[in-house]
């Protein structure tokens, strides 16, 4: 209450949240105004990206080190692994086939009439999908050496070297509880850090946001304005609805819980990444009332394996384009479509892009689609990434608080007060626990 007090009293201009939403609008203007001047904003976003991603790593193994090894019962944590996953294949199947459903429905390619983009930028993308194989991704989980996967900074990598170390802490009686005591006091410095940080996050939104416009260009948006209003419209129909849904029988508001982490969406909204605020998701579902065990494993795991937006705008981007090229599709082919789909979904990141060349790898797998059509989504991809971004967020959020209380472990009082009593994200980090 004296942090509500304290908020109360501050200049609304000092509010972060407040501040990313004046910085987008500013990029927003140069963007379009200034083209030339605002596509030279892109170190600023880019350079705050860096400083959060350097965080991520060391962050995930000491939270989900400290939350396993603080466990006695091991099989608890395979329970949990069991139930998140369980949770996360239900839920990114549902989403696949509402992208795959609303895709017939509208038929926003339908009638297609637009160039075919530019061919050659997707080269890239396309020899990166080329790559994908269900073999090839599940070796890459293995890191060449323990270090390895902090420099490279994948998230499966230091989940696995996490959990790895996390048992054998269990498993070392009183030397293990010190030295998990050791990693919690580290994960408490690196939110220190985080906490200067985000600071900065006003800068970066606005440097990204202005890149975007300066570079893309707000008129690039008229010839594909179909598909990205569809997309748009069908991933908030999915929050609202299912997710909506799910966090009813969970006991709580989806409305009030997309207030509760507004600052959180506010900058995914400004970089187009989650990966941004992946550290202060940790925090802020631990403060909701979600034990620290479960957050330490669903949100690291959420971020390659429950990415509804991404799902939902695979299945939908890729009836977009058979549309656009006249290549009909059977219904055993958009079948083969969601079994593809939703195995080349996993792994992917919250990172702009990411959802570009899974998107190419799923029409490489299906082989019906021309593969150089993804030429014509290039050009708007930039506008997309901000909504799978948040939609993937929201969707982490809820797997969350649905997880614990599914193990039994979501301390009710809390959610209802934190709901109902939201601090910004600058207050959360500037009063943590020393």
């Amino acid at each position: 209450m004296a942090e509500a007090a304290v908020a109360k009293h501050k200049p609304w201009y000092t509010v972060l949240y407040i501040q990313v939403l004046i910085a987008i609008a500013i990029g927003i203007v140069l963007g379009h105004f200034w083209p030339a001047l605002a596509s030279q904003m892109k170190p600023l976003g880019d350079g705050f990206i860096a400083l959060i991603r350097m965080m991520i790593a060391p962050v995930i193994f000491c939270t989900v080190v400290h939350g396993i090894a603080s466990m006695r019962d091991m099989t608890k944590v395979g329970r949990i692994g069991l139930k998140t996953l369980v949770y996360f294949e239900t839920v990114s199947t549902v989403a696949l086939v509402i992208g795959l459903v609303i895709g017939e429905l509208v038929r926003p390619g339908s009638g297609f009439s637009g160039g075919a983009g530019n061919a050659g930028a997707v080269g890239g993308f396309v020899g990166k999908a080329k790559e994908e194989s269900i073999v090839v991704h599940l070796l890459a989980i293995i890191p060449n050496t323990f270090i390895d996967a902090f420099a490279k900074g994948d998230l499966l990598q230091v989940l696995l070297v996490a959990i790895l170390s996390g048992f054998a802490l269990a498993r070392m009686g009183d030397a293990g509880e010190r030295i998990a005591a050791g990693v919690d006091l580290i994960a408490k410095m690196l939110f220190r850090i985080i906490a200067m940080i985000v600071r900065v996050a006003p800068i970066g939104a606005f440097g990204a946001m202005a890149y975007t416009i300066g570079s893309f260009g707000i008129g690039t948006l008229w010839n594909l304005i179909a598909l990205i209003l569809t997309f748009y419209g069908t991933s908030i129909l999915f929050v609202v609805v299912v997710l909506g849904t799910i966090a009813h029988f969970a006991g709580f508001s989806i409305l009030r819980f997309i207030g509760y982490i507004k600052d959180e969406l506010l900058i995914v909204l400004g970089t187009s990444s989650s990966e941004t605020v992946l550290p202060h998701m940790i925090q802020k579902m631990e403060r909701l009332g979600a034990s620290k065990s479960v957050v330490g494993l669903v949100i690291p795991t959420g971020y390659s394996f429950n990415l509804d937006g991404t799902n939902i705008y695979m299945t939908l981007a890729t009836l977009f384009l058979a549309q656009a090229t006249n290549t009909p599709l059977t219904l055993g082919q958009e079948l083969t479509l969601l079994a593809v789909a939703m195995l080349t979904s996993k792994g992917a990141s919250g990172v702009t892009g990411a959802g570009f060349i899974t998107l190419a790898a799923t029409l490489s797998a299906v082989g019906t689609i021309p593969i150089e059509s993804l030429a014509i989504l290039f050009g708007i991809d930039k506008f997309m990434s901000e909504c799978r971004a948040l939609t993937n967020l929201v969707g982490n959020g809820v797997a969350t608080v649905v997880v614990s209380r599914w193990e039994g472990e979501l301390d009710r009082d809390k959610l209802a007060s934190a709901m109902a009593h939201p601090v910004t994200l600058g207050e959360e980090l500037e009063h943590q626990p020393a």
